[in-house]
């Protein structure tokens, strides 16, 4: 049995006698690898699990020079109107959820206003206070948007197609715009592409499609927001479980990355009220304490 296979069956074995509502998982150590189905790999909203594929966007935008990370975003956004602080909004305060504004607005939410940017910008800034909103990534995304025109479509040949994800698609705004921080749909075995990418500091098959040195800092400088499972927030990640750090989203979608074991446990799922056990259960498993 290889040792992607060995953890992947605790994993399977906890979930199941747990009652846990999950769809797949899949097991990267090393180089083994190991998947188990719940149900058929079909592509699903992966909910938050998204601001990480944006962020991997604006790493890939700065290794070409196209934004900054520490740049005012009223310089990209010229158009917009800034309320009293937000003017001096970055990206990094977008994608680290501390731009100060409140303004708490998930995907699953209709759009009551003209532009969702705007109606967000136009608020002050508490300073560096923060507050996860799928908001906060969107605006990011029409950042990026007006340096690269439509975002996912910039993605297809820079990050999508040589992972091998055909045309995925990504819920948009009213205005045509990805939402960036939900509504990308992808496969457990999609996902897990991005997982893979992750633990390999942004390299894919002797190609590096977004630098170490930014994979390094989504997960290098913690921002305290509150008590575990959401302790500690990076840009786009969250500390935890254990020595792991994890892209998070609703229901149990889950890219754990864990460093010292060389290993990623990708999850997808759709578990109400327990989620964040799958999530305890995956470092359970690559750590071996799941007999």
């Amino acid at each position: 049995m290889t040792a992607a296979q060995a953890i992947l069956d605790r994993f399977v074995r906890a979930v199941d006698a747990e009652g846990l509502g999950a769809y797949g998982a899949h097991v990267l150590i090393g180089d083994s690898t190991a998947e188990h189905r719940w149900r058929s790999d079909d592509r699903e909203n992966v909910y938050s699990v998204s601001k990480g594929v944006s962020a991997l966007a604006i790493g890939i935008a700065i290794d070409e020079g196209l934004v900054t990370l520490d740049e005012p975003i009223r310089s990209y956004l010229p158009e917009l109107e800034f309320g009293a602080g937000a003017e001096e909004v970055t990206l990094r305060h977008l994608l680290t959820m501390t731009s100060g504004i409140d303004f708490a607005w998930f995907g699953d939410e209709p759009v009551r206003w003209d532009d969702l940017a705007q109606e967000m910008l136009r608020r002050p800034s508490r300073g560096r206070v923060f507050q996860c909103s799928d908001a906060s990534t969107y605006v990011a995304m029409r950042v990026l948007g007006a340096r690269v025109g439509d975002v996912r479509d910039w993605l297809l040949p820079r990050l999508f197609d040589p992972l091998g994800i055909h045309n995925p698609q990504w819920h948009r705004c009213p205005l045509g715009w990805i939402v960036g921080g939900s509504g990308l749909e992808l496969r457990t075995s999609e996902l897990a592409r991005i997982g893979r990418l992750l633990r390999d500091r942004g390299a894919w098959d002797g190609r590096q499609l977004v630098s170490a040195e930014w994979i390094d800092a989504m997960h290098g400088t913690w921002v305290d927001v509150g008590q575990p499972p959401y302790a500690r927030y990076g840009i786009a990640v969250w500390e935890g479980p254990g020595d792991a750090w994890r892209l998070d989203g609703r229901y149990g979608q889950y890219v754990i990355v864990h460093e010292r074991r060389d290993a990623v446990l990708t999850i997808t799922a759709h578990e109400e009220s327990r989620d964040h056990r799958l999530a305890e259960l995956a470092v359970e498993a690559l750590d071996g304490s799941i007999p």
